[in-house]
């Protein structure tokens, strides 16, 4: 028999107190026993002060590595902390983004912070579909928050800010902020602010709205939405302001006190991300950053959602498809790279022919040089020695004569000599 349920369901009341009212109360004091993470990314310049913000957000100074501005490339650094307040416990993970925006070429400066956003999304996944999983009680990697710091130098946003930030809308909850906001004026500043968001808006740059269906806090994050960016100062550092110790920044025309709203944002920015909005920062990220890259890769690998007139899916069925289809483009891929190592293989073997062709051409040409440039050497040399031997003759011949001559002059005065004497 098939059971069908009414569209209206009935509201029954009870005779008397049953107990489950106290099921909030078992959920938080679970929750508060177990504790929660909170993952914040920040991205931004070297030097603009974002370890500086996050030690003066949780009034405590975290141990960071002082980046270099001669970074061959944008590293993402990543330091979880255990904090405590009262009896709820938070693990703290900070990522830094070392090195990002100090290259010469920044076109692909946003590519590592993505992939690091993408690969917690993985390992999450990765947990997820395990067969023995444990949820419960696994340390959440996924990145709940991107503070994204606009340095205050120039009048709007710089391209690599643009681009960037429109890389990350569909990745993470996106709250943009300008960092040392006290290096310029308030007229300035409110510039700086106005033209930031009408940046935002002509380009589609999606940033994270805080939201506004709870009555609670609808007034107050209503209120906040207007105030993007959120211009923050920060500082460890005590200053004295009358009789009182305050945290800010002492120069020589005065004292910027970091928690005074009149001379920043930072209390804003630590009401909004801290004590009013950080779960729906982690729920926004879980039903949408999430489920949008849990989704893209359930589809690459096959899976499907039904529609309700269709029959349902075997997991078994799709996983076997999905595997007999791998193993057919891996084949296919296979078979490619055969035929084009042989085809390169033929391409070689051409070429070393050719090659091979022309020096012989090469060492024939040579080869028939040689001879002719011999033969040439040997008629010389026989032109030579026709000449030496033909000297050597005349030299014969010369000395022959001379030794005739020197003869026949010798023998004159002897006949001389005796014809005296007769």
């Amino acid at each position: 028999l098939a059971i069908t349920q009414t569209a209206k369901q009935r509201s029954l009341e009870l005779s008397g107190h049953v107990g489950f009212d106290s099921l909030p109360c078992q959920l938080v004091n679970k929750l508060v026993a177990r504790g929660f993470c909170f993952n914040i990314l920040c991205v931004g310049e070297t030097g603009i002060g974002k370890s500086t913000l996050m030690s003066t957000l949780f009034g405590r100074t975290f141990e960071n590595e002082e980046a270099s501005h001669y970074e061959e490339e944008v590293r993402l650094r990543s330091q979880t902390y255990d904090l405590q307040e009262n009896t709820v416990k938070l693990k703290l993970t900070i990522v830094h983004t070392a090195g990002f925006g100090d290259q010469i070429n920044n076109e692909e400066s946003y590519k590592p912070i993505l992939d690091h956003i993408d690969a917690q999304f993985e390992k999450y996944l990765e947990e997820e579909l395990k067969i023995k999983r444990s949820l419960f009680n696994y340390d959440d990697p996924r990145i709940h928050v991107c503070l994204y710091f606009i340095s205050p130098n120039g009048h709007s946003l710089k391209a690599l800010d643009l681009i960037t930030m429109k890389k990350l809308e569909s990745k993470v909850n996106l709250i943009p902020v300008i960092g040392k906001a006290d290096i310029i004026s308030k007229n300035d500043l409110k510039n700086l602010k106005r033209n930031i968001m009408n940046e935002l808006l002509s380009y589609g740059v999606q940033i994270y709205q805080f939201p506004t269906e709870d009555e609670d806090v609808a007034e107050i994050n209503s209120s906040i939405n207007n105030c993007f960016p959120f211009a923050v100062v920060g500082s460890t550092d005590d200053v004295k302001i009358g009789n009182r110790m305050v945290k800010g920044r002492m120069y020589p025309w005065g004292a910027v006190q970091v928690e005074n709203e009149d001379h920043c944002d930072l209390v804003k920015l630590r009401e909004m991300l801290l004590r009013v909005n950080m779960e729906d920062l982690r729920e926004q990220t879980h039903s949408r950053h999430y489920e949008l890259f849990r989704r893209c890769k359930l589809e690459e690998m096959g899976f499907k959602d039904t529609d309700p007139d269709s029959q349902s899916f075997s997991l078994q069925e799709t996983y076997e498809a999905k595997r007999k289809e791998l193993i057919r483009e891996l084949q296919h891929k296979e078979e490619s790279m055969r035929q084009m190592f042989v085809n390169k293989v033929k391409e070689t073997e051409a070429e070393l022919k050719e090659k091979e062709k022309e020096l012989q051409e090469r060492f024939e040409q040579l080869k028939r040089l040689h001879h002719e440039e011999k033969k040439s050497l040997e008629e010389k040399r026989r032109e030579l020695e026709e000449e030496m031997n033909a000297f050597n003759r005349r030299k014969v011949a010369a000395d022959t004569l001379m030794g005739q001559a020197l003869q026949g002059c010798s023998q004159q005065p002897l006949k001389k000599d005796k014809d005296k004497k007769k």
